[in-house]
């Protein structure tokens, strides 16, 4: 039985933008390479099994993995269940907790394009210092509001440095999941003013373990460090997806100021 053109297509294409020759393919996904060419060639069709080996081999991401299994003409495997659906009840509870943990300091939950999902009160208090309170239910974009032009960049004194950082974690997802809304978001962000510049710009010399998110305005002075969590053993396209990005104080000012806004 032939291989489906459309999952030919894609095996080939997932195996070059990973890098792999069929051999290595191959050895990873135990098989013999015979089998590779022939899959990629069109010559056989895949079992469902293998199609599971092989985007595993890959390291291809849930959503992009049900896509090639609906290529080789089978049922996806893994679901999409909505964050606030029954099933995810416990993750929210968790998600939740994490949150609540990391007051006064700021920590919000977002999907694989930065979307804002969750944010705890001290997120809430840094964008309202910084731009003023969000109307209710107001999407947030977190690399669109750190990107673009007239969000967070003039509160941000060393912008350049975080911005080159945060667009090289934007490429390595684009080169990861392999999906058109993550290479759209790339491209969105490399589109804005001053973008280019800043990738183009000598990197400074290293101060210190973390590089730090300075902001400034008026006389108060914040400097943060972030770290970014995923769930451990995701079994399910949102959780997959779901980052939880907490902020932590650099010094005693930053850290008394957060404080005092908890107290307010």
């Amino acid at each position: 039985m032939e291989t489906p053109p459309a999952f030919a297509a894609r095996l080939v294409w997932w195996r070059k933008r990973r890098g792999l020759s069929q051999l290595q393919l191959a050895l990873a996904a135990d098989c013999s390479q015979r089998h590779i060419s022939f899959l990629e060639l069109g010559r056989t069709k895949p079992s469902r099994e293998m199609v599971l080996r092989l985007a595993a081999a890959l390291g291809v991401p849930f959503r992009p993995a049900n896509e090639m299994m609906l290529a080789a003409g089978y049922a996806p495997v893994w679901s999409e269940t909505p964050l606030d659906g029954a099933a995810l009840a416990p993750i929210r509870d968790a998600l939740n907790h994490m949150l609540a943990q990391q007051e006064p300091f700021p920590a919000v939950v977002v999907d694989r394009r930065w979307n804002v999902l969750q944010a705890n009160r001290g997120a809430a208090a840094l964008v309202e210092f910084l731009v003023g309170p969000l109307a209710p239910g107001a999407a947030l974009n977190l690399a669109d509001a750190l990107v673009a032009p007239d969000v967070l960049r003039p509160y941000l004194v060393n912008w350049t440095e975080v911005v080159r950082y945060f667009l090289r974690s934007v490429e390595a997802d684009a080169v990861a999941d392999g999906t058109a809304e993550t290479a759209g978001l790339l491209q969105r962000l490399l589109g804005y003013k001053g973008v280019q510049s800043a990738l183009a710009s000598a990197p400074p010399d290293v101060e210190g373990p973390v590089l730090p998110m300075h902001f400034r305005k008026g006389d108060a002075v914040l400097r943060l460090f972030t770290t970014i969590a995923t769930l451990g053993t995701p079994q399910d396209i949102t959780l997959q997806e779901l980052r939880i990005e907490s902020f932590f104080p650099m010094d005693d000012a930053t850290r008394d100021q957060f404080r005092r806004w908890a107290a307010a």
